[in-house]
């Protein structure tokens, strides 16, 4: 099988419990986290994550549960293949 990598962004303030929900749905979708990098600068947290989405067929899916954390949370949740992030990040 080949590997298909995507990535995950996360923004917003900081809170207790988001990258719990977060690898929670991940891992629920049977994805696994290859990178990962957070901060939280003064009350402001950022994540970036590569993760193998080669095990999900139903990246929507996913996206949905995603926003839906987002929603409740207050955050900025975004999951793109890793070709189309490249694609829009390249200068």
């Amino acid at each position: 099988m080949e590997l298909r990598r995507a990535v995950v962004s996360v923004i917003g303030m900081d809170k207790v419990g988001i990258i719990s929900r977060v690898t929670t749905v991940l891992a629920e979708n049977n994805m696994n986290i290859l990178d990962i990098s957070q901060t939280i600068l003064q009350d402001f947290f950022t994540m970036m994550m590569i993760i193998d989405v080669s095990g999900n067929d139903n990246l929507n899916k996913v996206r949905d549960e995603l926003a839906l954390i987002g929603e409740d949370m207050g955050l900025k949740i975004h999951l793109q293949l890793e070709e189309i992030f490249q694609a829009m990040h390249r200068i």
